[in-house]
């Protein structure tokens, strides 16, 4: 059964924004923090940002002061806003939510993000 559904991919030109939605059931939703990775083609998975069930966020360098992540508790949805669409952001984008226990890890489909020069 489908955990998380990733939405809000699509092709932008650099210098463009797109905003992702990650919905989950409740229980998922609410456990430890929700995450966003990529990947681009031929490379390896990397994580983009989290944020805890309390709201606190970290970013990887490659995107800070572009992108943000938050969540919505009413609607167990999380959403990555992205500007300033570079090139290098290309990928396909997965959201994550973990708990603390080791079973706690969950995944999305995807959704892919295109950003042409």
């Amino acid at each position: 059964q489908v955990q998380l559904v990733e939405s809000g991919g699509g092709s932008v030109q650099a210098g463009g924004s797109l905003r992702l939605s990650c919905a989950a059931s409740r229980i998922i939703f609410n456990m430890n923090a929700m995450r966003w990775y990529r990947q681009a083609p031929g490379k390896q998975r990397d994580l983009v940002a989290t944020i805890s069930s309390g709201g606190s966020t970290n970013y990887a360098d490659a995107v800070k002061g572009r992108f943000t992540i938050s969540r919505d508790n009413a609607r167990n949805t999380a959403y990555l806003q992205m500007n300033n669409l570079k090139p290098e952001d290309t990928a396909v984008y997965y959201c994550n939510a973990v708990g603390i226990l080791a079973y706690q890890n969950y995944w999305g489909q995807g959704t892919q993000v295109t950003v042409s020069s």
